[in-house]
């Protein structure tokens, strides 16, 4: 993959980010216009989100590059929509240290996934399985369980589980060019690292984050 892709991806993965997190902050400071947003649920916007990504997963290779970006941008929105309570609750000199951290984190596993010889395809299976898991155990411990342990011990694995798709995705993102037209790859290579990204600084807030009560 030439730098070009790989420029496209990054300013898209920074434009997904910028939406997510300036939504989330605007929304904290108009408690009102949030509060009145999340009247529709939170299980409206989870669906548009899991609908996008689905599309956008099965859907990449016979869809249009425009297609593609107002998706990816439109999940950006609901997932910032989201994000406006994680800013009401979470201090945010916290959330700006987890960036960071996240950030940082982010960086080291996409060059060793863009460089390293070693095939990582074989790491994606495990992955996916880890992850589907990990959400139900996260679900049974959310209605039946409610152990705030548990919710700790969840959130590490998912820190592990995401920073492996972060090396995997950006390997498999090399792949990309030769299956959907340059456009796409980008478009899609920024989702995948968007997804990876979000939920890696999601984890390590729940695990580090401080609370504005404290």
């Amino acid at each position: 993959m030439d730098n070009k892709i790989y420029q496209k991806i990054y300013i898209w993965l920074f434009v997904g980010l910028l939406i997510t997190f300036g939504t989330g902050y605007f929304l904290s400071l108009n408690e009102n216009l949030a509060s009145q947003i999340l009247t529709i649920g939170i299980l409206p916007i989870i669906v548009i989100e899991l609908v996008v990504a689905l599309l956008m997963g099965i859907r990449i290779k016979k869809m249009h590059p425009l297609t593609a970006k107002l998706f990816y941008l439109i999940y950006s929105v609901t997932t910032g929509i989201t994000f406006s309570m994680l800013f009401l609750y979470y201090n945010l000199s916290s959330m700006m240290f987890i960036f960071l951290i996240s950030a940082i984190i982010f960086i080291v596993l996409a060059i060793f996934g863009a460089t390293t010889k070693r095939d990582l395809s074989k790491f994606g299976m495990i992955l996916l399985t880890s992850l589907f898991v990990i959400i139900i155990v996260s679900l049974l411990n959310a209605l039946i369980f409610k152990s705030p342990i548990t919710d700790i011990v969840i959130s590490g694995i998912c820190v592990l589980i995401f920073c492996g798709f972060i090396a995997y995705d950006m390997q498999k993102i090399k792949v990309m060019q030769y299956i959907v037209s340059e456009e796409k790859a980008a478009i899609f290579g920024a989702f995948q690292l968007y997804l990876d990204f979000i939920n890696l600084f999601i984890h390590l807030l729940e695990l580090f984050g401080k609370s504005k009560d404290n």
